[in-house]
């Protein structure tokens, strides 16, 4: 069932809520004059689970279409859409030919694929690396080589992770100068103030 069936069920239920006390509420009763099955729809309403819709655009067809490997991932995967060397302890700025429609209140962030990271000695340098909703253009990752000598990205190749992040954008917040903070339970103990 759908989110628009869903939402027309429950009106014509609310309807009926509404004209009846709730003791006299019989399932039969409003199956008969509704024609809603309520146990059916609490049973849709259980197992909803409403997905967000995240719009991308191949920028070039052979551009490889960003999925998640696994439906539990939090990350989905970023490809290469060329061929970049880059040198010893290096970075590039690496294509990937795709471009995202992030809504408000949303951001990607770009990180680092832990198996790239630890067998080739590649990662995204500005890690997480921030696509804001209001940009539409291509998203690159920056990657960084920490090996002691060049390493050659090839195209189709993984080259990074993305994940979509709720997030309080400038449109939402009020920069406001105080002339001091409130004092809080930390203070200023920075690092190494837990101990480590």
């Amino acid at each position: 069932m759908d989110i628009d069936s869903l939402k027309e069920q429950a009106d014509k239920l609310q309807d009926f809520l509404n004209q009846h006390d709730n003791n006299e509420l019989d399932y039969d009763m409003i199956l008969q004059e509704y024609g809603l099955d309520v146990k059916s729809l609490e049973r849709e309403m259980d197992n909803y689970a409403p997905k967000l819709d995240l719009g991308y655009v191949k920028l070039r067809p052979d551009a490889v279409d960003p999925k998640y490997n696994y439906e539990t991932d939090s990350g989905f995967d970023l490809h290469a859409i060329e061929e970049v060397e880059i040198p010893a302890f290096g970075r590039a700025l690496v294509p990937t030919g795709i471009s995202f429609d992030i809504k408000d209140g949303y951001e990607i962030q770009v990180r680092s694929k832990s198996g790239l990271a630890i067998n080739q000695g590649l990662m995204i340098l500005n890690s997480p690396g921030t696509v804001d909703n209001g940009y539409t253009g291509e998203v690159k990752g920056i990657i960084f080589n920490t090996n002691n000598h060049p390493v050659t990205i090839t195209k189709g190749m993984k080259i990074g992770q993305a994940v979509l992040c709720p997030v309080v954008n400038g449109k939402w917040v009020n920069l406001v100068q105080k002339n001091k903070v409130n004092e809080k339970d930390r203070g200023n103990n920075g690092f190494g103030s837990t101990g480590i």
